[in-house]
């Protein structure tokens, strides 16, 4: 849908963010991102489950967050991948 090609064109970014709310105990919005054919996110894209987290996610309230900055979403990324 995004004119993407190939598997895994997005997990950079997509990392930062399932980085960031692993860090900061929010369920993983990169279990929104799926593939095409099998409807589930990348298995490297999820913290518990895709069931589970998607349970966890739409029973979050969203709107009670600010959301990250650029800056923090490299922090959260840095904190993992120290020298990258």
């Amino acid at each position: 849908m995004l004119g993407f090609k190939g598997a895994g064109t997005l997990s950079h970014f997509l990392g930062h963010i399932m980085l960031y709310c692993r860090q900061n105990d929010l369920p993983p919005l990169t279990v929104l991102v799926v593939n095409e054919k099998t409807s589930l996110p990348g298995s490297r894209l999820t913290q518990v489950e895709p069931n589970a987290d998607g349970e966890r996610l739409f029973a979050f309230d969203w709107f009670a967050l600010v959301p990250p900055t650029p800056d923090e979403l490299v922090t959260a990324y840095r904190a993992e991948h120290p020298g990258r």
